[in-house]
């Protein structure tokens, strides 16, 4: 949001299919996080219309690229690199996906991927099936999401994102959640020593300052203070993975990036 490169690309869209709309999901994705992304993108792709296309620009230089990803899922199309967020999103394969090849002689960045898929949002929008556009593969990097770890009498999660009022975003659903819970008592821990024993419905069901535990319209578990940071306030920080190859890096999660559900 501080240098020319969101507007270059919209501008850029806007040449290539001037009559597309073009919106913002966000710009604030954590760098090279998947999970992340992969919560934003599900959470938001499920309100738009049939035949939208999303071009997902997140670590497309994750390897030096020869090409990209177009999918069809849930009635929309994706586009992005080959590094294993599609399948992330997807929640496994998707159920169309074509490899569009980069020019051999185009320079490989930002620029010339976003022709690639601008161009074939513009054949899609005009009717073109994606088998069209190219040959249906399946042959494409996967990468799981990151799920929660289950037990008979236990859930627990990992921080995937932190919002602007610093509301905590855990990976448990409220599916998950019932399916362990099954009307059992609970207590939520995290932060060592921090409890809480219900799910609030609002923000306003708990006096000001003081924490609750509520999911959210997306339908994941969130860690929040009625009017306050919950993050800052409890030194709460997104999962990461490289910290697992961290010395300690288990120790360190437990504390700043878990979230376990006991049931009673």
């Amino acid at each position: 949001m501080q240098d020319y490169l969101v507007g270059a690309i919209k501008g850029q869209l806007w040449q290539y299919c001037p009559e597309c709309h073009v919106t913002d999901i966000t710009h604030h994705i954590s760098p090279f996080n998947l999970p992340q992304a992969t919560y934003i993108c599900k959470s938001a792709f499920a309100y738009f219309p049939l035949g939208t296309f999303h071009f997902v620009l997140i670590n497309l230089f994750d390897k030096r690229p020869d090409h990209v990803l177009v999918a069809e899922h849930n009635g929309q199309y994706i586009g992005c690199a080959d590094n294993g967020l599609l399948t992330m999103i997807a929640g496994g394969m998707p159920e169309k996906v074509i490899k569009l090849p980069l020019p051999p002689d185009a320079p490989k960045n930002t620029f010339t991927i976003l022709q690639l898929l601008a161009s074939a949002a513009r054949e899609l929008s005009r009717g073109k099936a994606l088998g069209e556009l190219g040959p249906l593969t399946q042959q494409i990097q996967v990468k799981n999401n990151l799920q929660p770890l289950v037990g008979e009498d236990f859930i627990e999660g990992q921080i995937i994102h932190i919002d602007s009022f610093e509301n905590v975003v855990v990976n448990i659903t409220r599916q998950q959640f019932d399916m362990q819970c099954k009307g059992r008592k609970f207590r939520i821990f995290f932060r060592r020593d921090e409890v809480i024993s219900q799910i609030s419905e609002t923000y306003a069901d708990v006096p000001e300052g003081t924490k609750l535990a509520i999911f959210n319209a997306a339908g994941y578990l969130e860690i929040a203070i009625n009017k306050g940071n919950a993050a800052g306030l409890f030194g709460l920080q997104g999962f990461r993975r490289e910290q697992l190859t961290q010395p300690a890096g288990y120790q360190q999660l437990s504390y700043y990036q878990t979230v376990r559900i006991i049931f009673q």
